[in-house]
């Protein structure tokens, strides 16, 4: 690249991305899960979409702004505004927070219905822990039942938005886990009492 303004300007924007894609790397390491179902260069791509918006931004600004985007997966083709919730009670830091979300589009269409379903009840306010543990239930989920078209998260979903219905309270992130534990041995998938679901 050339020694001047624009060329500098793309090395840090390249050194940027391969900072992100680094970052997501070690966080799926740590985390021990399976590699993401979207392609991480798609990902860096959409990230750059993003730059128009000014951070913090709410998921209604994302949504507002590139729902349309499509996103291919493994699992298929998913447009933003499938993936994220269109709501004002999420809120995102930066690019690199949004491109986290969508990476997995089974637990964030499934995470996107849970937020929708609390927003209409003013009630039913996550705090960031137990928005943390619903996700976290959902990945798990993911990674026991991935061949079986992710029944799992839709049950677990479908069970929470319902205890929102009735009762106008998110439950409690050890209840969804509970759930989704019994979910798992009814189905006959095993849960060790030293694995997340294993309560």
């Amino acid at each position: 690249m050339a020694d001047n303004k624009n060329g500098r300007e793309a090395q840090a924007q390249n050194e940027e991305r391969r900072q992100r894609e680094r970052a997501i790397t070690e966080e799926l390491e740590r985390a021990d899960e399976p590699e993401p179902p979207v392609d991480p260069t798609e990902l860096a791509y959409f990230e750059t979409e993003l730059e128009s918006l000014e951070f913090p931004a709410t998921a209604a600004d994302v949504v507002a702004t590139v729902g349309d985007h499509e996103i291919e997966s493994a699992d298929g083709t998913y447009t933003v505004a499938d993936l994220l919730p269109d709501a004002e009670v999420e809120s995102f830091e930066s690019p690199a927070e949004v491109r986290t979300r969508v990476q997995r589009p089974t637990v964030a269409g499934a995470m996107k219905r849970v937020v929708e379903a609390a927003d209409e009840h003013q009630s039913a306010s996550f705090g960031a822990s137990q928005r943390d543990g619903y996700e976290r239930t959902f990945r798990e989920l993911r990674a026991i039942d991935a061949d079986d078209d992710d029944e799992g998260i839709r049950a677990i979903a479908h069970w929470i938005i319902e205890r929102i219905h009735e009762k106008e309270t998110l439950p409690g992130s050890r209840d969804v886990r509970r759930q989704a534990a019994k979910f798992c041995r009814s189905n006959g998938y095993s849960v060790r009492n030293d694995e997340w679901l294993g309560i």
